[in-house]
Formats: structure tokens, sequence, C-alpha cells
């Protein structure tokens, strides 16, 4: 079987790479999106573990359209009791770049008008539509005149891991912030820190990875493949199992800092809340003042933007950045995203690797600063 994992732009590689672990064939990455071949086994574990993925889809139907008639006749064309029955509730996601179709919702509407109407012409009921909760969720997907409709097997985004509450005013995607870890090649033997970690994250995505915990351990909503015909949930629970048996306990050195109460409150409940005492540290302290206490790490940022956080003089605050890392952060490399392309440039040191990223709708650079301990040419010659 074929699925597809979508992703964020920049973190195809870390994904393609997370599913060849898992066992994939065929694997090609795509747009924000990574494709590959497996069994049922494959597509719930996919689900269950994969930490950069926001959802799978399972390809059923593909045709051409050109028109709503055409497009009417295509859906109608195909057996929809395949995949669910009349108790079952459904939702259509469309996402389209064509010359031909030009809204989303118009053609959501057709195919659900197709899909009841031939529900009615063979059991004389028609299933219901459920926008907020269905228990089936389809995905079309619309380039030029091609179409390609999936049965979406997770439902709400893999983002929402379930392991702490809303609440911050700018708060980084769970998949994101796994992909900024991952990217930055951290070893759970190293000290990693936040030194403005907000409500906390890039750590507890480290603290699943560093002890391999699942990344769908903590969720709290059900997947929507658990509704398919031909769910079975011994699989499942087998593959859960085996998951969970491999969690280690191990102690990390998780570091954290923010200046806002409330976010540094909020990061320590949660902490309480899913027993990570033995994992992370944070304290409410500002970056100039939050010294490591290692000799080598891995410091990940998302400083504020100047978007959604103002603050008065962002590139004095930047600059304040380069500063502290260049006086205290010798041996470490340091990672920093933002969307505020001048203000990086305030940082003063130059990067060693720069990975475009999207913060939701904000394009940002990901980039690497590497705090050499001497000179830069001393560190080669040591090599």
């Amino acid at each position: 079987m074929k699925f597809i994992a979508k992703t964020f732009h920049g973190l195809e590689t870390i994904l393609a790479q997370e599913i060849t672990n898992l066992g994939a064939n065929n694997i090609q990455i795509l747009k924000r999106a990574v494709s590959f071949e497996g069994d049922q086994r494959l597509m719930y574990a996919a689900n269950y573990l994969l930490r950069t993925a926001t959802r799978i889809l399972k390809p059923i139907y593909s045709f051409t359209a050109r028109s709503e008639r055409q497009l009417y006749h295509k859906i109608s064309s195909y057996n929809w009791s395949m995949h669910f029955d009349n108790d079952k509730t459904f939702a259509i996601h469309s996402v389209l770049n064509s010359p031909y179709f030009n809204h989303s919702q118009y053609v959501s509407f057709k195919t659900k008008d197709a899909i009841v109407d031939q529900f009615r012409k063979k059991t004389g009921r028609r299933p219901s539509v459920d926008t907020q909760n269905p228990d089936i969720v389809f995905n079309v997907h619309v380039y030029n005149d091609e179409f390609t409709i999936s049965l979406d097997s997770t439902g709400d985004s893999l983002h929402k891991r379930g392991y702490r509450d809303v609440g911050h005013l700018a708060p980084l995607n769970e998949v994101l912030a796994a992909g900024m870890i991952l990217l930055s090649g951290w070893d759970k033997e190293q000290t990693l820190l936040d030194p403005m970690c907000g409500t906390g994250t890039i750590l507890f995505e480290a603290a699943m990875i560093g002890t391999q915990t699942p990344s769908g351990f903590y969720k709290k909503e059900k997947y929507t493949f658990t509704n398919w015909k031909d769910y079975d949930d011994d699989l499942f629970q087998e593959i859960k199992k085996n998951a969970d048996q491999k969690i280690d306990t191990t102690s990390l050195n998780l570091v954290g800092g923010d200046i806002a109460p409330a976010a540094v409150n909020m990061v320590l409940n949660s902490i309480d809340a899913l027993g990570f005492e033995h994992l992370i540290q944070v304290s409410r302290i500002p970056f100039k003042r939050n010294l490591p206490t290692t000799d080598n790490g891995i410091l990940i940022a998302n400083p504020p933007y100047g978007e959604r956080l103002k603050i008065k003089n962002i590139s004095t605050f930047y600059k304040e950045i380069g500063d502290t890392l260049k006086q205290n952060f010798s041996g470490w490399d340091a990672w920093i995203l933002s969307s505020n392309l001048e203000a990086l440039k305030n940082v003063g040191l130059r990067p060693s690797k720069k990975i475009t990223l999207f913060n939701a709708a904000l394009e940002c650079k990901f980039q690497k600063f590497s705090m050499y301990q001497g000179s830069k040419k001393t560190k080669k010659e040591s090599l």
C-alpha cells in the first residue's frame, strides 16, 4: 500500500529518515510530504511514532476532471461503501492548485454531494457530514486536472501530542520543534539548552526524543483509522505495547529559561504533571545570565521575531544574543530560528548552516552558529 506523510517545508529529509527507520519501502521526498509504501502495521506505527509528520494519508482513488459535471461523474463511479457505512459520519478536506477549479470548499461540496447521492440510491439513506468530529475523513488533492482522493488515517494533526494545555501567545508547533532538534544533531548525552523556552515545546520534544517516548504516547484523541472497516485493534495495541516498552527513563540534561513568569509556571506545571523532573530543569532567568554548566552542548532558541511578541529594539536584542553566545558558550553549537532576517544579522556571527523553515505562515531561517573553543583555526588544527 502507498501512503503519504505530510510535514512542513524543510523537514522532508528528516521525515524521510524517520520513515526509513520504520522499515518503509520506495520512499520519495515530495513538497512538504514524503510518500512511502508499507502494510497496515507500518501505517499504524507511522501515526504513533513519527515526530515530524502532521498526518498520514492513504491514496485510494485517482482521476482527471475539468468541470463540475466530470467531477460529479468520477466521484459517483467509485464505490464509497468499501470504506464506510451509513452509520459513520464523514468530512472532506480539499487542497487545490488548478485553473479548472478555484475554490476548495466548492470541490468538497460537490464531492460530498456525489458520495451522499450514491448512498441514497443504494440504501435509501444517506450518511451524515460532521466537520468537527467525523468518523471518516477524505482528503481531496487537485493539481491542474488531476485528482487524488485519500483516506486520512490521522484525524487531528499529529502535532497535537497531548502532553500540555494550550495558553501561550506564540506557541511553537510540536512537529516543528521536533524537527529543529533532529536537524541540530543533538545527542541525548549532550546538554540541550533553550534559553527562551516559552511554554517549553522544544524541551518537551527533546524529553520525548531522548527517552524514546512515542510521539503519540500522550495523545488523547483517537486516530481516524480506528473507524475504518479493516481496523485491527489487536495489531495496533501490539504496536503501542512494543513501542512503549522501549521508553528509557534515564536522566537527560535539558535546561530551559525564560523571563516571563506565566510561561515558566506553565512549563513547571507540565513537568510536574508528566513526571519529567529528572529530565528538565527550568527557571525564570534572562538569557545573558543563563550560564552553561557543561563545556559543550546544543543551544536551540526561538527568540521573538518582532511579529507577534513585540520588542522595542529588536536589533539590540539580537546583538545581545550574539554577545552572550560569544562570551559564555565557547564549545557549544547554537541554533536560532527567526523570521527577522535583518535582526539575525545583528547576532554578529557567521552561521555555519542555514535551513529555511516555516513557523506557521512565517518564513524563517534556522541558523547554526558553531562557538569554537579558542580560534576557528585552532579548532581545525586540533582535528
